[in-house]
């Protein structure tokens, strides 16, 4: 029976995600459909200009003259089969563009959610050991300081200090025009990704350290945390190994919530730092009015986000024995 239980648990779960997935697919397609811009007007002007007769054939070859909901019947059916589409700009399939670019943001937002949380809980939980103290007012005005700036405005500041000013990273790219071979073109990629990731995790590492501070500073204050205390335990061991588990929680809860933010300052930093992902190719598609190419980052990214939130939901219940009976 208990296994019966947890095959139709898994089994709603699933066609829940299917729906929502639908969902984001129609509601997508038809608020594209509302924005202002003809694509064949931006396809004829990248040409130099045509005839009304060849707008009227790039319309009737993309499906352009049909009615909306005509086309969004064609389009709800190919994304089913696992067609995102041809891309009007860069003349290729949307999903071949996609797996391209999936990499480099993938790299970006794990890089700089990683950051984020680990720089962020420490600052935190290091603050929340004396709330009244130096530290933690520092910890508290910097929190506020990085939080309030906007993700473009860190960016360019970076650029000016670090690739500027003093010339340590590079300004732009994914990697260097002569890529090198082997462990180095790693290295390489890295030394491109800092100012990205950085400039990606600030705001996040300014949220999360608020947060961290406010759950530890309510999980010290529980009676186990003093008893654990009465028991002779070191102050090291009462924080990080008793107190930090339960402090994460909020933690875990809220990265689950703002991957999908993540991904929205993404296309905002790879503008600023010219980083060849999905941010870069959404920016590229909304001005060139390549719908097709647009509709497969929102479908996907909303898919990344449904898988973030399911791992979120894995890690809570694996840092909280409590919710596994439920």
């Amino acid at each position: 029976m208990d296994t019966f239980q947890r095959l139709s648990s898994t089994f709603k779960r699933l066609l829940e995600a299917f729906l929502l997935v639908m969902a984001v697919v129609v509601l997508n397609f038809l608020l594209i459909q509302l924005a202002p811009g003809d694509p064949v007007e931006v396809i004829v002007g990248e040409m130099g200009g045509a005839s009304e007769e060849l707008m009227a054939q790039l319309r009737a070859q993309y499906g352009l003259d049909r009615p909306v909901i005509e086309q969004l019947g064609i389009y709800v059916g190919k994304v089913l089969t696992g067609d995102l589409g041809y891309s009007y700009y860069f003349n290729t399939p949307v999903l071949d563009l996609l797996l391209q670019r999936v990499p480099a943001t993938v790299l970006l937002v794990m890089t700089a959610l990683f950051l984020s949380v680990l720089v962020g809980t420490i600052a935190g939980a290091v603050s929340a050991k004396k709330p009244d103290g130096i530290g933690s007012h520092i910890v508290t005005i910097i929190s506020l300081v990085g939080y309030s700036a906007p993700v473009f405005w860190i960016g360019m500041m970076l650029i000016i200090l670090f690739a500027s000013m003093w010339p340590i990273f590079p300004v732009a790219g994914m990697y260097s025009i002569r890529r090198p071979d082997g462990f180095a073109y790693y290295v390489d990629i890295l030394h491109h990704l800092a100012l990205p990731a950085i400039t990606l995790a600030t705001i996040y590492v300014a949220f999360y350290s608020r947060l961290a501070r406010t759950s530890m500073i309510e999980v010290l204050g529980q009676d186990y945390i003093r008893t654990a205390r009465a028991k002779g335990l070191s102050e090291r061991k009462v924080v990080w190994k008793h107190g930090l588990k339960n402090g994460l929680i909020p933690i875990v809860t809220m990265v689950g919530l703002q991957f999908g933010q993540l991904f929205a300052g993404a296309v905002l930093v790879e503008t600023v730092f010219n980083w060849p992902g999905l941010g870069r190719l959404a920016y590229e598609s909304i001005l060139r009015r390549d719908y097709p190419t647009l509709l497969g980052i929102l479908l996907f990214s909303a898919v990344l986000v449904m898988i973030a939130n399911a791992l979120t939901d894995l890690a809570y219940r694996w840092i909280d024995p409590r919710i596994r009976k439920t």
